[in-house]
């Protein structure tokens, strides 16, 4: 672990200087992440086109249920490591750590053989039909091998941060995820084995992430992990759980989003001149490329984490309003690059997953220019949404958290195309964007005026 003398002064440094220090781990995660769920679906897109891109999508549910069982189990355990550390009970940490790579391995399986039992059920639930259904079944069917791994080396990850090795961390990470970006191509293309070599390289990737972050429970720094640390404690899961459950439900909503979403596109799409695959297909492509700048704003703004919640608890409130304030600079100035990038050279974009047809580019142009019209003002909200938990106020967080998907767009997306059919879908992204930046404002404004009281 850290010790204080490797810490910077986190009451009088600079703001910059800070979010330079803590950032680069935390945005590397993140984009790797981010690598693993675009790489697929660039190589699919060039090999099968819009059908392959439209297929990888409506699997993408199944990797946000993935992420969903990691995050709870991870972060929770993480957290409750770091808690029973601090407070010297370091028995109650090595428990904590060998029961969740229990419940790690225990939730892999059974999501594993869950989805394999109703594979095709569930890829219809998810938007999947025709053509479509039939990829994304082969796919997944693939992929469900590697959910075990996934959950492990994801989740395991966070404990090997959480000792203080975050380098090793992201080392695990960005070795599956480089592997997999070597095999896709050799899969899809010299092989020619499509879709199912997509997923292949896939669990190829997810196989060597996992086995790296798990190798390295046996040299612990922090303590030696005994062996009765590893017999399974209720007590001790249910902790565990508890204390990821805020991000585990995150990712639910995102999860439950996406389904509705997709559903919407594939039917109003099919009453459209566009077909059902190419609004799914280019909603696919479009939520993947948003990751990759929402992927540095969350690190950015988990980097800000210890500052929020150092100087908050030493209450020096003044310097936690300029922390977020020269923050929220920074975030919305990447925020404008995403912005400018999908107005200006949409086609480029659309263009370097599939080539595509003018249908295609008509539809995906609209899209990115409509549905991301108000990616400028996401940075607020996800910087908002960091801030709470940061000084301790985890119910304004999860408003924060959850506003942008579930209070606005999910209703906008099943209210908006009853009027104007395929483009309330389109609308309905600008219009959450907005409403949720204002409601973030309005929360900061309230949080700042009582630490100003």
């Amino acid at each position: 672990m850290h010790s204080s003398k490797e810490m910077p002064d986190l009451s009088n440094t600079k703001v910059t200087d800070l979010i330079r220090k803590f950032a680069l781990p935390a945005i590397m995660s993140s984009l790797v992440g981010s690598i693993y769920n675009i790489a697929d679906q660039i190589f699919v897109g060039q090999k099968l086109g819009t059908a392959g891109n439209a297929a990888t999508n409506v699997a993408f549910p199944l990797v946000l249920l993935m992420v969903t069982f990691s995050m709870m189990v991870g972060s929770g355990g993480a957290s409750k490591f770091s808690l029973h550390q601090g407070a010297g009970e370091n028995q109650d940490a090595g428990r904590t750590i060998g029961n969740s790579m229990i419940a790690l391995a225990a939730s892999g399986i059974l999501l594993m053989l869950f989805t394999l039992i109703f594979l095709r059920p569930m890829m219809i639930l998810f938007g999947a039909k025709g053509e479509t259904l039939e990829l994304a079944t082969a796919y997944t069917q693939i992929t469900a091998i590697g959910i075990p791994f996934y959950i492990m080396g994801t989740g395991c990850s966070m404990y090997v941060r959480a000792d203080g090795s975050p380098k090793y961390a992201m080392f695990g990470t960005i070795t599956g995820a480089v592997l997999n970006i070597v095999f896709d191509p050799i899969f899809i293309f010299v092989f020619d084995m499509g879709i199912r070599g997509a997923a292949i390289a896939t669990v190829a990737g997810q196989v060597t992430s996992a086995i790296i972050s798990v190798s390295y429970l046996r040299n612990f720094k922090s303590m030696q992990l005994q062996k009765e640390y590893f017999s399974p404690d209720i007590k001790t899961i249910l902790g565990i759980l508890t204390l990821g459950l805020p991000a585990g439900m995150m990712q639910i909503a995102v999860m439950l989003v996406q389904i509705v979403m997709n559903n919407m596109l594939g039917y109003y799409g099919e009453l459209s001149r566009y077909g059902r695959d190419i609004p799914l297909a280019v909603a696919g492509i479009v939520s993947k490329v948003s990751t990759i700048f929402n992927s540095v704003i969350m690190g950015i703004c988990q980097s800000c984490q210890p500052i929020f919640g150092y100087n908050h608890g030493a209450g020096n409130y003044k310097r936690v309003k300029e922390t977020y304030k020269q923050t929220a600079i920074i975030v919305t100035l990447v925020s404008a690059i995403a912005f400018l990038l999908f107005q200006l050279v949409p086609h480029q974009i659309l263009q370097i997953f599939q080539r595509g047809n003018d249908l295609y580019l008509e539809f995906g142009t609209s899209y990115l220019r409509i549905f991301m019209f108000a990616i400028f003002l996401n940075g607020i909200q996800i910087l908002t949404a960091n801030f709470f938990p940061a000084i301790g106020n985890a119910k304004k967080g999860m408003i924060a958290s959850l506003s942008r998907q579930v209070l606005f767009q999910l209703p906008l997306i099943l209210i908006l195309p009853l009027c104007i059919g395929l483009n309330g879908i389109l609308f309905a992204g600008p219009i959450a964007d907005i409403a949720a930046c204002v409601l973030s404002v309005i929360l900061i404004r309230q949080a700042f005026i009582s630490a100003d009281n």
